[in-house]
């Protein structure tokens, strides 16, 4: 991070006007993408590490401080392929593109490529997969096809993370041979909102793990070894959803999973319609945010409270404790 912010420092005091300093300048900012392409993964094995030495002690810090880093992460490469998009070499997916932007971007042909992939990745593991049924609605205007202003690779990113999850769960909840329910998606198109719903039979998950899906510490597959470095593994970091929802909030979206403990799950992507109001959410760094850093000890204060992460505020008393600064 030294070295990239060293390397942009640089051209404080460049011609902006200068041809020569635009190119050099966006070189520059494609090779500090490139830097840190693996930025995740790191962060995912040294999340790790922190578990099995400390435990999940101070859970809830870290938590807030990943959300907020993965978060200007986003924002970050957002800027820098924008950039390189539209003033660099490089070249955008499609002419209609505006940088990394699609003006009119066909949701549901982004629901089928990431469907597609996932189901590739499933049938290398398991050798099966389930069919994908798809349903779509709009009442927002006349249009056949269902298109809004986003970014495609960030509405893949959700999308394939969900696909993966749900195709896994399937495969694994039911007999080998047997007949696999298929996955639904509804895509809806409202005058506010554009839902995607995917459905899966794939058993479900207890409510009292439904917050923890978007825990950094929390997947519920086995998390992978080095060794298996070489391939991409279909789940195991724990790192899907959380990196997902922050994707579908940071256009003011939002990513839900409800569940049915024993049948199945639905998740629901929320984006906006109207782009005006699909403005970046991004952390800012104040004394607010530094208190956040300050340890909460939670204490009950009933005989049997409910476990229920949506009721841990009512049925507990909060006690913060301050730690020394260094």
């Amino acid at each position: 991070y030294k070295k990239s912010f060293t390397e942009i420092i640089g051209f404080e005091n460049s011609d902006g006007k200068d041809l020569d300093t635009l190119s050099t300048f966006a070189d520059t900012l494609v090779v500090i993408r490139n830097r840190h392409a693996n930025v995740v993964e790191t962060m995912a094995q040294g999340v790790m590490e922190l578990k099995d030495r400390y435990g999940e002690e101070n859970m809830d810090t870290l938590q807030y401080f990943l959300n907020r880093f993965f978060t200007s992460r986003i924002s970050i490469r957002m800027l820098i392929n924008q950039h390189a998009l539209l003033y660099g070499s490089q070249l955008a997916n499609h002419p209609r593109h505006i940088g990394c932007i699609d003006p009119k971007c066909n949701v549901l042909e982004v629901v089928k490529d990431a469907y597609a992939n996932a189901r590739f990745l499933c049938e290398q593991y398991y050798l099966t997969a389930p069919e994908l049924e798809l349903i779509t609605h709009n009442t927002h205007d006349n249009e056949e096809d269902i298109s809004i202003v986003y970014v495609p690779s960030h509405l893949y990113h959700m999308l394939f993370e969900l696909f993966k999850n749900s195709l896994r769960a399937v495969v694994e909840n039911f007999p080998v041979d047997s007949t696999l329910p298929k996955l639904k998606v509804h895509i809806c198109k409202g005058k506010e909102d554009l839902t995607i719903k995917l459905c899966d039979q794939g058993g479900g998950i207890p409510y009292n793990n439904i917050n923890k899906l978007f825990e950094y510490m929390y997947s519920t597959a086995p998390s992978p070894s080095c060794a298996d470095s070489g391939s991409a593994p279909l789940a195991g970091y724990g790192y899907g959803l959380p990196l997902s929802r922050l994707y579908a909030q940071y256009f003011q979206g939002d990513l839900v999973v409800s569940s049915v403990d024993g049948f199945g799950t639905d998740a629901y992507i929320y984006l906006k319609v109207l782009s005006n109001e699909a403005n970046e959410c991004l952390p800012i760094y104040n004394k607010t945010s530094a208190r956040m850093y300050e340890t909460d000890v939670v204490v009950s204060d009933w005989t049997s409270p409910p476990k229920s992460p949506q009721n841990s505020r009512t049925f507990s008393t909060l006690t913060r404790t301050y730690q020394p600064r260094t």
